[in-house]
């Protein structure tokens, strides 16, 4: 059993180095051209919070488990959050020339590689889940399943789809609970099912999994809405600009924060019987709820 982490940031830069040297060393080993491994490299090892992976780990450590069990998976998730970006990123979608201060995937390598790239990185995340050290079958599934869930946010989120008659509520949370919450409540349950936990402690890393997945967008749109692009490090009020449905323009920017404080009160409650073991997970909860950028 791992001892609890002395908690000082709200992200292990110890766990951070060694998620960055994982997906290195992953990519590194694949037998593919190297105009491609170019390509997924740049798309991987762009920057980012590496959360998904961070949220793996820590569920891991969480649920008793090891970091070394559990890197996998969090290859796995990352690689899935990758491809996610190198396609949204493309003309048809968002057509976004630069993500973390650098050339999108598809201005650096052109289109097609671009999407080759993200075809890739989607069909390395379930080779990667297989290396898991427990019930590796279960998290390449929980993996796909979270990716279809994600793929079917933006669906909702960019070509709607929804159910006849559903109230604008109900479709910001299919949104935002597939779009966004999806990989993040799959990130908890891929760490516990690693560590080989319980059905108790499974089920209380989905429960916070899914509220923080929730919560963090909510945070995402009150900062759109309430923040400059200065602050922010990048454009703010772009949703509300293409009249997309967001927590601040259906539930106002107080009933916003409210649903912030229950969620976060929600996943809270849901580790605390974990004990000190989940102490990084609730400096996480803390960290990402209260974030301004």
């Amino acid at each position: 059993m791992s001892a609890a982490p002395t908690v000082s940031a709200p992200l292990d830069p110890t766990l951070l180095d060694a998620v960055e040297l994982a997906l290195a060393d992953f990519l590194a080993a694949q037998k593919i051209p190297e105009n491609l491994r170019a390509a997924c490299l740049h798309a991987v090892l762009a920057g980012g919070k590496r959360l998904r992976p961070i949220l793996v780990l820590e569920s891991a450590r969480a649920a008793g488990g090891s970091v070394e069990g559990a890197m996998p998976a969090a290859v796995a998730i990352e690689f899935v959050h990758a491809f996610s970006l190198v396609h949204d990123d493309l003309p048809a979608l968002d057509n976004d020339t630069m993500r973390r201060g650098k050339p999108t995937c598809h201005v650096a390598f052109g289109e097609a590689m671009a999407i080759l790239a993200g075809d890739c990185l989607l069909a390395l995340a379930p080779v990667a889940a297989a290396r898991a050290a427990h019930n590796a079958a279960e998290i390449q599934r929980e993996l796909m399943s979270g990716t279809v869930r994600m793929i079917a946010g933006q669906v909702y989120d960019t070509l709607q789809g929804f159910p006849d008659g559903l109230p604008d509520g109900q479709k910001l949370e299919l949104v935002h609970h597939n779009k966004t919450g999806a990989l993040l409540e799959a990130s908890c349950r891929m760490g516990a099912l690693a560590s080989g936990a319980d059905e108790t402690t499974i089920a209380r890393l989905t429960t916070y999994g899914r509220a923080t997945g929730l919560m963090f967008q909510i945070v995402d749109d009150l900062i759109d809405a309430t923040q400059t692009a200065e602050h922010a490090g990048k454009a703010t009020g772009k949703d509300a600009e293409a009249g997309k449905l967001t927590y601040p323009t259906v539930h106002g920017l107080d009933g916003s924060r409210r649903e912030i404080a229950r969620l976060r009160a929600e996943a809270s409650e849901a580790i605390a019987p974990l004990g000190a073991r989940a102490e990084r997970l609730a400096f996480l909860l803390d960290f990402l709820a209260t974030r301004t950028k």
